[in-house]
């Protein structure tokens, strides 16, 4: 298990300062953004969540069983969690849709264009540093649904060395070879429901933490939450 975090750590931190240039707290903010107001309503989205075990290849293979545990624990920890101005997060009511689906994939996208182009090393130069991202016009559905005046979107992706794999990686270090041992990464996303604008913005990516535990979840999504506007 120890191995396994240490390798995890070091994979982690090769991705980090791969795309880590510079990632301040206001370019985690759009323009003219600075806090939720007072009162506001925001609706957390159904978390697009997955997990996987790695096999003695480096192959992900999705484990379903981990993935709920994973969900359990967030939702649990987000509904513990309270903002400082008193705006409440309430979940998305009843089952997702396609076109929440649709969102949910889309923000998938926009997320991981952000981490690249704009925390990233691959910056937008029409942007000019500014967080200006959006999913668009239509995610006003999610107000008419739900009557929030932001949605709160998650997502998530967690690996972790299958047995074969933890046995693959102690022979590779006796040749000098390193092998990974998983990785965390997630993305969150605060849109302004009235434009489809990404308001706020935050990834975490690492080589530690484990969303099949309730406390390492809930440390997890802290973690992910860190510099959330209210």
């Amino acid at each position: 298990m120890r191995l396994q975090s240490i390798l995890r750590a070091l994979f982690a931190a090769w991705l980090f300062f791969s795309f880590a240039v510079t990632a301040g707290a206001n370019e985690r903010l759009a323009q003219g953004f600075t806090a939720l107001p007072a009162g506001a309503k925001v609706v957390v989205m159904p978390m697009d969540v997955e997990l996987f075990s790695m096999s003695a290849g480096g192959v992900l293979e999705p484990q379903a069983e981990w993935t709920i545990q994973a969900l359990d624990n967030l939702k649990a920890a987000i509904r513990n969690r309270s903002t400082q101005n008193g705006a409440a997060f309430n979940d998305f009511m009843g089952e997702p849709d396609l076109t929440i689906d649709e969102f949910n994939r889309l923000h998938g996208a926009v997320g991981a264009a952000i981490n690249i182009h704009h925390l990233g090393p691959f910056k937008l130069p029409t942007k000019e540093g500014r967080l200006e991202w959006t999913l668009g016009p239509e995610v006003s559905l999610i107000k008419q649904k739900t009557g929030a005046d932001y949605a709160l979107f998650t997502f998530i992706r967690d690996s972790y060395a299958s047995n074969e794999r933890k046995a693959a990686i102690v022979v590779a270090a006796l040749f000098g070879v390193g092998l990974t041992a998983g990785v965390q990464v997630g993305y969150a996303s605060l849109v302004d429901l009235n434009t489809g604008d990404v308001v706020w913005f935050n990834r975490l990516i690492r080589g530690y933490g484990d969303l099949r535990e309730p406390g390492n979840a809930k440390e997890s999504l802290d973690a992910l939450l860190q510099s959330f506007p209210g």
